[in-house]
């Protein structure tokens, strides 16, 4: 179908898409890391991420399942002040490369537990909405052209996985992708999608859309 027949959402996730493929090709090599080292190293994560890294404290993300190339960005990123968070630059801190890559090969192969959407049901049909569809008045795109039908993410392009994460984490991560917080300290592509999809959402689009995903697996 020529370009022009399509809806704006739907050029809308055929150029995330495009963009997708350019910056990660599926041939793009990645070292993985030792999961067996990495679970020596998870002792000091367990504290907020748990012990499997299923967390129990909803402000803190679970980790269980989480993309492995997501995590080494992520904690890179914490190690060098790209990503401003104290409490995880101090940890990243003393990670080595090879322990970034083995604490997150860990967490990759640890189980997610299945997560419980709450909520009434007006605010999960609108949650729903936005995940699969969008809201093509507003060009706001569906989540599921980059984190995928069940909320798994995408490993090659890095954007991770959703699925029954916490509400209230999501919660915060989107208000401060929304007010522009991590792009200013962390200028991965990503991240600016990220703030301006964001930077259009009410609160209540928020909420609806993290107590949605937050059910997904």
């Amino acid at each position: 179908m020529a370009w022009f027949l399509l809806s704006p959402m739907s050029q809308f996730c055929a150029r995330v898409l495009f963009a997708l493929a350019i910056l990660f090709p599926a041939s793009a090599t990645f070292a993985a890391g030792d999961p067996a080292a990495g679970q020596a190293l998870s002792a000091t994560c367990g504290a907020c991420h748990g012990v499997d890294g299923n967390s129990i404290n909803p402000e803190w993300p679970s980790l269980a399942g989480q993309g492995e190339r997501y995590m080494v960005t992520a904690l890179r990123q914490f190690k060098s002040g790209e990503r401003g968070n104290v409490l995880m630059s101090s940890q990243a801190a003393l990670l080595s490369e090879q322990d970034i890559l083995d604490v997150s090969a860990y967490y990759a192969n640890q189980t997610p537990k299945i997560g419980t959407a709450q909520g009434s049901e007006k605010m999960l049909e609108l949650g729903q909405l936005i995940y699969r569809g969008g809201i093509l008045s507003r060009n706001l795109p569906a989540c599921i052209a980059c984190h995928g039908p069940s909320g798994s993410g995408n490993a090659p392009a890095a954007f991770p996985r959703l699925a029954g994460q916490h509400a209230t984490y999501l919660i915060t991560q989107l208000k401060i992708f929304r007010e522009g917080y991590r792009p200013h300290k962390d200028h991965t592509r990503q991240n600016s999608m990220m703030n301006s999809i964001a930077s259009d959402m009410t609160d209540a689009e928020i909420e609806a859309v993290s107590y949605y995903i937050s059910g997904l697996y």
